[in-house]
């Protein structure tokens, strides 16, 4: 049946000649509209109070530490084993819930499209700009981008990126010593592993609000758990070929989603190993002390230089940070027993680099007076007293004392006997890590990572 329009009898008017042109430039239009992708915004809909402010401070913890990371490449040192770094720091969206996606806006500004999430002082690029080009090439699909970035970075040769502006930039890939330093993606706030090849430092190590000094104190120690502890934490050498996508990617974003599922896995893991190690090295008292800390820490007077903390409290603190380096799992186990080595080699490379060297104990306090003990930057009474051996030499010994608060680190063991402490067993060799486990993250999360296929990244947390 032919449409009244195209019936012979029906005398054309001034709007029915317009309307093939109309229809051609709707169509035109949803052509259009289908080839061109929708990207989330903020429609102010309720999303997760807790992944949104995790995601907030994932984002100041990157701005301060993508300078340091700059201004650790200063260093040059000809003993350090090397990686490319680049000078801005990219996050996205794609593969996350849409509430999630939102949440991912409101904090960041970030979308599904690579978005800047911060960079070093020089970077010809800012927060919140979008790349939709990498050294030529296109896509919608972020990891795939992301491969590409990486590729380019390993390169270590200038390429270009070009912003969803139409802005094209130069960005000049950098060496520094080997051992990226990475923040835990925003939906396991908790997690940390510490390996040879790249830190996850839990997201609590950001909000201690770091000084460019404190930053860089955080890169150069994770440069130097990978220097100090890398030989014990080898299994067998990595070359370039086999590190797999998703770890290739995971140094570059840490909001991807494939990563951010691995992470999730990684963590219940840890918490199953953790659980285990407190019945068989730990004793049920010095679990219930660590944890009254929490309801007689300082409240009122944090942050307040005319209020020192007790002994006490001091000495339950540096408590909870042993327990939480005694229950470290996977390769984690092994680089805690080089944590105080770490701490001795950022010492001395902040001072080859003009950086105060105490900036380690004036970001101790800072988490010792805000409860952020559950990561490895926080000193255990061990490593306190050898890294003031250090200040000592130096003839810094008082303004130790000064950033302590008057609490004289030799007071720091006037109990200590009576109080047993958790750390990570010395004799620990990674062969003896775990037994043998067809859990792919009993080693950690990087670990698996490195397992991975290259195809097929996680896009659910296993078990679910």
């Amino acid at each position: 049946m032919r449409h009244p329009l195209h019936s012979p009898s029906a005398t054309p008017t001034r709007s029915n000649t317009r309307r093939p042109v109309a229809l051609a430039l709707l169509s035109a239009a949803l052509l259009g509209g289908c080839a061109a992708p929708k990207f989330t915004v903020d429609d102010g809909r309720t999303v997760d109070p807790t992944l949104l402010a995790n995601i907030r401070i994932f984002g100041q913890g990157e701005q301060a530490l993508r300078p340091a990371i700059a201004r650790s490449a200063r260093l040059q040192d000809k003993d350090c084993d090397r990686q490319w770094e680049l000078p801005i720091a990219v996050a996205t969206s794609q593969g996350w819930a849409e509430n999630d996606r939102v949440a991912w806006v409101r904090a960041l500004g970030v979308d599904e499209r690579l978005t800047v999430v911060a960079t070093t002082h020089d970077a010809p690029l800012k927060p919140g700009e979008r790349l939709v080009e990498i050294d030529g090439s296109t896509s919608n699909e972020a990891q795939k981008l992301l491969v590409e970035l990486g590729r380019v970075r390993e390169r270590g040769r200038p390429f270009s990126v070009t912003t969803s502006t139409g802005k094209t930039v130069q960005l000049h890939p950098f060496e520094v010593c080997r051992g990226y330093t990475r923040l835990a993606p925003p939906n396991t706030p908790d997690l940390q592993d510490y390996h040879w090849l790249m830190s996850y430092h839990p997201l609590e190590v950001a909000r201690a609000d770091l000084s460019e000094d404190e930053a860089l104190w955080t890169v150069l120690w994770s440069q130097g758990v990978s220097e100090e502890g890398g030989f014990r934490m080898k299994a067998y050498d990595y070359g370039t070929s086999l590190l797999s996508t998703l770890y290739t990617v995971a140094t570059l974003a840490s909001g991807l989603k494939g990563a951010a599922v691995a992470a999730e896995a990684a963590v219940a893991t840890a918490r199953q190993a953790a659980a285990t190690a407190a019945t068989e090295i730990m004793k049920q008292q010095l679990i219930d002390q660590a944890k009254s800390y929490a309801t007689n820490r300082l409240r009122d007077e944090i942050g307040k230089t005319v209020q020192a903390m007790t002994q006490a409290q001091v000495v339950s603190s540096m408590q909870q940070v042993a327990a939480n380096k005694g229950l470290l799992s996977g390769v984690s186990r092994v680089a805690a027993t080089v944590f105080d080595d770490a701490d001795a080699w950022a010492y001395t490379r902040m001072q080859k680099l003009g950086a105060n060297p105490l900036a380690g104990f004036t970001l101790h306090q800072k988490m010792l007076e805000r409860n952020l003990l559950a990561n490895a930057l926080v000193f255990d009474p061990d490593r306190m007293a050898a890294l003031q051996a250090l200040a000592n030499q130096a003839g810094r010994g008082e303004e130790v004392v000064a950033i302590l608060k008057g609490i004289r680190p030799e007071t720091l063991n006037f109990d200590l006997d009576e109080m047993p402490l958790a750390s990570a067993p010395q004799d620990f060799s990674y062969e003896s890590i775990e037994p043998l486990s067809t859990n792919p993250y009993s080693r950690g999360l990087i670990e698996a990572m490195l397992e991975m296929p290259s195809t097929g990244l996680p896009t659910t947390t296993p078990g679910r």
